[in-house]
């Protein structure tokens, strides 16, 4: 992937659905969403197609109605994948949301899961609650951002306090404006309405960091990259970001390796019952839309599901995980049944993970919505309009699993970790499969973003996270759930 480095040359505003009019001041000055980041690179590419400053890209045959239609529609460039938008300091260091159990000075976590008994308000399928090993504080010391290595060290286990976490006042602030609402018919100012808005600044130094790739199909049948080889070939562009225009200047090289925290992919916590304890942290948001039992449109079965907190990959009234361990062998037919328009049995030549949710730390929802600007002329394809608006688990979110052994823990970790659990002196493994221990001294493997968790938008950047253990509360059972 690319690593995209963006300097803002003023202030930022990326607005959230709220309406900027009475008390209201446009809420723009909160840190921008991946789609933001994403949408930007869409136009970025579609500026640049219009400007024939992409290579091989200028038409393509529309099979389906006989026609010559210019790229510049919505469907171009569908293999653009992005994760990001990251604070990265001065010194080029990288900067993560803190996992929402850190809430004291150190590394250490200062909230465990602590088993229910009797009668319980926990929401189905949770079977433990969290508690504080902190006395109660209305205000919590530990910072907002942690860095790469800190937040390493975070799911290591270490208790020594963070090297060089910040705070949001430390990265950017707000500004406020005041403005005069325009009249887009005539192009004047609309008399006696006026309106306040928050904007962003990064503090001195302080640059946005993305990461992204594109692998297009080109006219020949190769494939091309077209961030690093075309849109950026020098090494540095701009970047129209957010609303009101504002623009970016970006230093692109190649992202080798990714500047992401690595997870644990083996050595977990064991209990006295003989389960082996993973926690699951999201380093980006993750959407897990409600899903109506019914029929797929390939005539299978389909279960429902409540989505919004829960993942849709994990049994809304047990908490087993229904993420299964599939080969590459059976991965491809899959695909080929799904190119075909077939369907196929989940559970076939696949192998299930016995783990189970006992405990989750989620705090208030982010809302993601946005505006299509699509072609009309294709029908129900593309409607111009706005998107659907979601309620997403925000980053930060900690998921508390519990599993019957050490290899399904493994396999767990290999199948949340964004980097299936790859790390250096351990053979990649195919995605979906636990990894097994390389020869000594062997390079460290690539790192690619193999796992995107998030039931939307995981092209955009949403459900990336990383594994490390956790211990129950002192003086309590390891909670296990009842079916």
């Amino acid at each position: 992937m690319n690593q995209l480095l963006l300097t803002p040359t003023d202030t930022l505003f990326f607005r959230d659905g709220r309406p900027m009019e009475g008390a209201l001041a446009g809420h723009g000055d909160a840190w921008p969403l991946p789609t933001v980041a994403n949408s930007a690179l869409h136009a970025a590419l579609h500026d640049a197609l219009q400007s024939s400053l992409l290579t091989g890209q200028a038409h393509r045959h529309d099979h389906r109605r006989g026609t010559e239609r210019h790229l510049k529609d919505i469907r171009a460039f569908g293999s653009l994948v992005s994760a990001g938008p990251f604070p990265v300091g001065p010194e080029g260091t990288w900067f993560f949301p803190r996992p929402l159990d850190l809430t004291g000075i150190t590394l250490a976590p200062t909230l465990a899961p602590r088993a229910q008994t009797g009668c319980s308000s926990l929401p189905a399928p949770l079977s433990a609650t969290l508690v504080s090993n902190q006395p109660p504080t209305k205000t919590a010391p530990a910072k907002a951002w942690l860095s790469a290595a800190d937040f390493t060290a975070y799911l290591t286990g270490s208790d020594s306090p963070p090297q060089s976490a910040v705070d949001d006042h430390d990265v950017f602030i707000a500004e406020s404006s005041i403005g005069i609402a325009m009249d887009s018919t005539t192009g004047t100012t609309r008399e006696g309405q006026l309106y306040s808005a928050h904007s962003l600044r990064l503090r001195e130094g302080w640059k946005i960091g993305l990461l992204a790739s594109t692998d297009e199909k080109q006219p020949d049948g190769s494939r091309r990259e077209l961030l690093g080889q075309d849109l950026f070939k020098t090494g540095r562009g701009h970047l129209i970001l957010g609303g009101q225009q504002r623009v970016c200047t970006v230093q692109c090289s190649p992202a080798s390796p990714i500047p992401l925290p690595r997870g644990r992919h083996d050595g977990f916590a064991l209990t006295s019952a003989g389960e082996y304890l993973v926690k699951w942290v999201l380093l980006t948001p993750a959407i897990y839309p409600a899903i109506t039992q019914g029929t797929s449109k390939r005539d299978r079965p389909r279960n429902g599901h409540c989505g919004g907190w829960l993942p849709n990959w994990v049994d809304e009234r047990t908490g087993q995980v229904l993420l299964q361990i599939v080969d590459e062998q059976e991965r491809l037919r899959r695909r080929k049944l799904n190119y075909a328009g077939q369907g196929y049995r989940t559970d076939e030549n696949a192998t299930a993970i016995a783990a189970r949710l006992v405990a989750a730390r989620i705090e208030k929802p982010l809302p993601i919505t946005g505006w299509a600007n699509g072609d009309d002329t294709l029908g129900d394809e593309s409607r111009s309009g706005a998107k659907s608006t979601h309620l997403a688990v925000p980053a930060g979110a900690v998921y508390y699993f519990a599993c019957d052994s050490a290899k399904d823990a493994e396999a767990l970790a290999a199948a949340l970790n964004w980097h299936g659990g790859v790390e250096a002196g351990v053979s990649p493994a195919p995605s979906g499969q636990s990894a097994t221990s390389g020869q000594a001294g062997s390079p460290p493997p690539p790192s690619p973003i193999r796992n995107r968790r998030s039931t939307l938008l995981g092209e955009k950047g949403f459900g990336l996270g990383v594994c490390g253990t956790w211990r129950p509360h002192p003086g309590t059972p390891s909670p296990r759930s009842t079916p």
